[in-house]
C-alpha cells in the first residue's frame, strides 16, 4: 500500500513533477493507493490544464483501488467541486465520511474509512466510525517494523483490518476511540522547515502534536497506529529544510 499526500500542485510544484511522483508510485506496484489530501495549493491560481492533471492521476494503478480524502486546501477557496471532479475522473474513490470494504482471497478484508477535512469540511466521526464497532469488539495485537520505506502492520486477531484516512493527524486522539487499526494523515509537511535543536518552526493547526512518522496511540479499548506523511509539495514558501518529501510504503499482514 502506498500513501502520498500534500502535493500542493501550483506555482512551486508542476504537473511534470507530479508525473514523476506517479511514476515512482507505480514502480512500487502497490495493491492500494491512498491520497490524504491537499492536491492543489490554491485552485483559483492553478493555471495548468485540468485535463492533464486528471490524466496524470489516472495513470496511477492499484488493483485493489485508489482512495482519497479532502484536505483543507481542497476545501478552501471554492475548490471542493473541482477536487471532486478531478479525483473521481482520475478513478479515485473520494471518501467523504464514507466506508468501503475490500474482500481478500483469504476471506479476510480491509475496511477503509475516509473522513471529511476537519478545518474546512464537515467530518462526521461518530456516524462514520461507530458502525465499525459491531463485530470488532476484540483485542487487536499489532506488530510494526519500520524502516525508511517499509512498514509492516500485522493484525492477526481480526478478520478485517481497519484504516482511517483523515487529513489532519491530531484528531487521532478521537479516532482511537473507535476500532481503527491504522490512521493515515498528512497536513503537517513535517513542519516543512526544521531548525537543528529547535525542531519545526511552524506547523499548521491540528498537526502540532503528531508531526511526522509513526506513532502508537492507546486508550483502554484500542491500540492504534498513526502514520503522518510529510507530504511532497510546499505551501506559502517553496522551502523545505530538514523535512524530506516522501511517499509512504506499507505492507499489511492480515
Amino acid at each position: 500500500m502506498v500513501q502520498f499526500s500534500d502535493t500542493h500542485v501550483g506555482p512551486h510544484f508542476s504537473l511534470a513533477q507530479l508525473k514523476e511522483v506517479v511514476t515512482l508510485i507505480n514502480e512500487q506496484k502497490p495493491d492500494l493507493i491512498m491520497f490524504t489530501g491537499d492536491l492543489l495549493d490554491r485552485v483559483r491560481s492553478f493555471k495548468e490544464s485540468k485535463d492533464e492533471l486528471i490524466a496524470i492521476l489516472a495513470e496511477l494503478n492499484a488493483p485493489l483501488g485508489k482512495f482519497a480524502v479532502y484536505g483543507n486546501h481542497d476545501r478552501g477557496g471554492g475548490g471542493s467541486e473541482y477536487y471532486q471532479q478531478v479525483m473521481e475522473q482520475a478513478n479515485f474513490d473520494l471518501l467523504v465520511n464514507d466506508v468501503r470494504t475490500i474482500s481478500l482471497a483469504n476471506k479476510k478484508s480491509i475496511t477503509i474509512a475516509g473522513l471529511d477535512d476537519f478545518l474546512l469540511g464537515k467530518p462526521k466521526v461518530e456516524e462514520t466510525l461507530e458502525p465499525l464497532q459491531e463485530g470488532n469488539q476484540l483485542t487487536r495485537r499489532k506488530e510494526q517494523n519500520q524502516s525508511n520505506q517499509l512498514n509492516n502492520v500485522t493484525s492477526p486477531h481480526s478478520d478485517t483490518f481497519v484504516i482511517c484516512l483523515v487529513h489532519e493527524p491530531d484528531v487521532a486522539d478521537r479516532i482511537v476511540n473507535y476500532p481503527v487499526d491504522l490512521q493515515l494523515s498528512g497536513h503537517s509537511h513535517g513542519g516543512q522547515v526544521q531548525v537543528p535543536l529547535l525542531g519545526s518552526v511552524v506547523t499548521p493547526s491540528l498537526a502540532r502534536k503528531y508531526r511526522e512518522g509513526l506513532y502508537e496511540i492507546h486508550n483502554e479499548n484500542n491500540t492504534m497506529k498513526l502514520y503522518v506523511n510529510r507530504g511532497i509539495g510546499t505551501t506559502r514558501l517553496p522551502i523545505r529544510l530538514g523535512s524530506t518529501p516522501e511517499i509512504s510504503i506499507f505492507t499489511l499482514k492480515i
